[in-house]
């Protein structure tokens, strides 16, 4: 496993940047990132809970929302996040910018996204397949005041390589 935090290093203040190999295809990485259901899988505490949609289908494009049900100590508790797919290339790339719809019915966005990139990275010499999984959080269009409100970011880069060993964990289960 390979971490790295380019905002730990004093590269880019704005976002932390961990990568990982995973003892799986990129098509199996790509399937879980790309199912809202099993988003909680991907987190290694339970901020993340279930999806809002009862049934919800796979992410297939950009401009796609899903739903998911969060929680937090520091927030009052149980609150609902709609993400927006930004980048989607199937068994590639996947990205979502967070937000919360307005009173207008509109999506609004923070500024922070999520991003996962995947390559191929050989096997085992068994024939089994790797992916590396590179996880980027990123930060840098928040403005100011809004970092300051949110405390961004609200955890340290050790929560992004506990999310991959946490994706690791879920994909290998299957």
């Amino acid at each position: 496993m390979t971490a790295e935090s380019t905002a730990a290093q004093g590269k880019d203040p704005g976002r932390y940047v961990v990568s990982r190999t995973i003892p799986a295809a990129p098509q199996q990485v790509f399937a879980l990132l790309a199912d809202p259901a099993r988003h909680h899988e991907t987190e290694p505490t339970d901020w993340v809970r279930g999806s809002l949609e009862e049934d919800p289908a796979p992410l297939t494009e950009v401009g796609q929302v899903f739903g998911i049900e969060m929680f937090h100590v520091n927030t009052p508790g149980r609150y609902d996040m709609h993400n927006r797919v930004i980048a989607f290339e199937r068994d590639r790339t996947i990205a979502w910018e967070p937000g919360q719809y307005g009173p207008d019915g509109e999506l609004g966005t923070g500024g922070w996204t999520w991003r996962y990139d995947l390559a191929p990275a050989g096997g085992q010499g068994d024939g089994s397949s790797a992916t590396e999984v590179t996880l980027i959080y990123d930060w840098s269009a928040v403005p100011d005041p809004l970092r300051e409100e949110f405390g961004l970011p609200p955890f340290p880069p050790s929560f992004l390589e506990e999310s991959l060993a946490a994706l690791e964990r879920a994909v290998t289960a299957e």
